[in-house]
């Protein structure tokens, strides 16, 4: 047995391994209700489905070309994955979305109330700035 042979029956089982946890994660965002259980569903196993199936096209390929365009495919996946769910999280939270009475540990509270009473001052102060 050669070593392209197992290239290609490792690359397989990473495709297939891949897919599954991307199918996987299409359901979770079907079945979850809340929207930080489906931001989690959705960044999680998708993120490993993609690196598995990035490894099971080059293991396949197996060209140098090809095989740095899938690193930078996982890189920026991996950079933007958790900054994309930090943002549909927090803006969430900001609009509502979030039951945070089932939140174990709620920190956002505080900014975004110190927040909302900045904005409120800010306005204020401009308010009276405007009736001079």
């Amino acid at each position: 047995m050669s070593w392209t042979t197992v290239a290609d029956v490792v690359g397989a089982v990473c495709l297939v391994a891949g897919s599954v946890l991307t199918l996987v994660t299409a359901l979770a965002v079907n079945i979850f209700r809340d929207l930080l259980s489906r931001m989690h569903a959705a960044t999680k196993p998708q993120v490993l489905g993609l690196v598995l199936m990035m490894a099971g096209v080059a293991l396949i390929v197996r060209n140098p070309v090809v095989d740095w365009t899938l690193v930078l495919v996982v890189a920026f996946q991996l950079i933007t994955a958790p900054i994309s769910a930090h943002m549909v999280g927090r803006a969430g939270y900001r609009t509502g979305k979030v039951d945070s009475s089932r939140l174990v540990v709620d920190e956002l509270t505080a900014d975004l109330e110190a927040s909302q009473r900045q904005a409120r001052e800010e306005q204020a102060a401009a308010d009276g700035d405007g009736e001079r």
